[in-house]
């Protein structure tokens, strides 16, 4: 769903969450692992650590045992959320994060998927799909702007969803016991780090300044 920044990234390894006498343990499969690739008990640990608080206050809550963290070889900051109960995270973001940092990161994700936003951009995603080959077909000739009429399709819709999504994770990192300003703290790391992204007509999110004046102002 979200993705933080651009990250083509090569899946080393999936997690699974799962309870084992009343206890939480990460069960580790690997898939393909890259030959420089290493993930240590820590960082499992740490996923662990960090998402299974939250996983367990969401409103729709997945099975922990269905749940699937994949983390890909990249050094970006970035994590997304795939629907189903399945999430990606960088071995960047791990590297370079504290822990408040990442679980804000990861509540924004995990709010995604308790509301329903992976499931609403395939639907939309096809739509707009549909709506730009049509256009091409009603008006020949328009390849050229058919890539900008799908951004601004799906960013029309995105963009909205993204501030639910900061909203959500606010209360699912209250609801966790965390601070309410986990979630803006994490935004001005990231804006340092990357830069105002976000924001104009052709974007799929808003400016990260606008979401965290949106949370400063609890709107």
């Amino acid at each position: 769903m979200k993705r933080w920044c651009k990250c083509p990234g090569i899946l080393i390894i999936v997690i699974f969450v799962a309870i084992i006498s009343d206890a939480h343990a990460f069960r580790k499969s690997h898939t393909g692992q890259h030959d420089n690739a290493t993930i240590t008990e820590q960082q499992v640990d740490r996923l662990r650590y960090i998402m299974v608080p939250l996983l367990r206050v969401t409103n729709h809550r997945v099975p922990l045992e269905q749940v699937r963290v994949s983390i890909v070889d990249d050094p970006a900051i970035n994590a997304a959320s795939a629907g189903n109960g399945q999430y990606y995270v960088t071995t960047g973001l791990l590297n370079q994060a504290t822990d408040d940092q990442l679980r804000g990161v990861l509540a924004h994700e995990i709010a995604h998927e308790d509301l329903g936003h992976p499931a609403r951009a395939q639907v939309v995603g096809v739509g707009v799909g549909l709506g730009v080959a049509l256009l091409e077909q009603l008006f020949p000739g328009s390849s050229a702007f058919t890539p900008i009429a799908g951004t601004l399709i799906s960013g029309s819709y995105t963009r909205p969803l993204e501030l639910q999504a900061d909203h959500h994770a606010v209360t699912l990192l209250q609801r966790a016991g965390y601070s309410r300003d986990t979630m803006a703290d994490t935004l001005a790391w990231l804006m340092r780090r990357n830069g105002n992204n976000g924001g104009g007509i052709l974007s799929t999110h808003p400016a990260t300044s606008e979401r965290i004046q949106a949370l400063r102002a609890g709107k």
